[in-house]
């Protein structure tokens, strides 16, 4: 059995405020600490982990991110940080040495990201942290990735033209998730609140003008098939088009595991145990995962067809 693909939550804290995700609300500050790493480091290394991703939560609020990268590195294992970018200076040194890319949230232009993230001159403080990483060193890889929503869907032409001018290698779209309970959402939101992020259909006719005018040069990762499926997700939400779920063996190849040591299929599905317990490979080859993966159908279970994110790689799990 193998795990290619790792997403750890290092802090369960955000710097940020945004509109479109509650983890902000999170008052208790947990960590994974470098004890809790060290006790699952022979599994990472049996299971085959070759990427690792910190998520979360903000991973540079962590009181000694570095020391976990350290730990990790050793074992040959790809290291991706996904940041707000507002304490990329702050750290810029730790993390040329320790990691070896970055993927910022961009949410539009400097004015609109800042509305979004309400957290003043945010935009500018990423901007400034990016410049500092390529100070130190020029071709470090920091790429972005954008949550479209109503506050900036008629803005990802304007998205990618700043994620160029900040020096990014790369951008990326994904439409918000309204409907699960991810994100500190254990509840889901109700009504109101999906509509306050959700696009009406005038919108939507406006994001896809938007989606069709993007730049086909690869700086934009996704295709334009896979960009109008933003436009898909949100018609569906309103209840003009049937949700599809996209391809996906995110269960089958990769793990969630959040600072308190919950386990995760994938972001948005619920737990399937807990390392703060056992061991992560029991966690995985547990009763309890085994038969979520076994039952999962994910072109007709009700999360996946509502699911904004997609993995497939051609390396099941068991």
């Amino acid at each position: 059995m193998k795990l290619p693909i790792l997403i750890l939550y290092p802090h369960s804290r955000c710097n940020c405020r945004c509109v479109m995700c509650d983890i902000w609300k999170t008052t208790e500050a947990r960590e994974i600490t470098v004890a809790d790493l060290e006790r699952h480091a022979a599994d990472i290394e049996s299971l085959g982990v070759r990427w690792i991703v910190f998520s979360g939560g903000e991973p540079l609020m962590h009181s000694d991110l570095f020391r976990l990268c350290a730990r990790l590195r050793p074992l040959g294992i790809r290291l991706t940080m996904l940041s707000t970018g507002l304490l990329l200076e702050k750290h810029a040194q730790g993390i040329v040495e320790h990691v070896d890319e970055v993927i910022v949230s961009l949410d539009g232009p400097a004015d609109v990201h800042d509305r979004i993230r309400r957290v003043p001159a945010a935009f500018h403080r990423m901007r400034d942290g990016v410049r500092a990483l390529h100070r130190i060193q020029p071709d470090f890889a920091v790429a972005a990735r954008c949550t479209v929503q109503k506050q900036n869907c008629t803005s990802l032409v304007a998205t990618v033209e700043a994620a160029r001018a900040m020096g990014l290698r790369s951008v990326s779209f994904l439409a918000a998730d309204l409907t699960s309970s991810a994100f500190n959402r254990p509840e889901g939101w109700p009504i109101e609140r999906q509509a306050e992020v959700g696009l009406n259909a005038d919108e939507i006719a406006a994001l896809e003008r938007e989606i069709e005018a993007l730049p086909t040069d690869g700086f934009v990762l996704e295709t334009p098939d896979k960009l109008r499926r933003i436009a898909h997700h949100f018609r569906a939400h309103l209840g003009l088009v049937e949700p599809v779920a996209p391809r996906c063996n995110a269960p089958w190849v990769s793990a969630v595991v959040e600072s308190d040591g919950t386990v995760r299929p994938c972001f948005f599905h619920d737990p399937i145990g807990s390392v703060a317990k056992e061991s992560l490979s029991h966690v995985l080859n547990g009763p309890r995962a085994v038969e979520f993966r076994r039952s999962l159908a994910v072109a007709e279970n009700p999360i996946c067809r509502r699911c904004v994110c997609s993995l497939y790689l051609p390396e099941p799990l068991s």
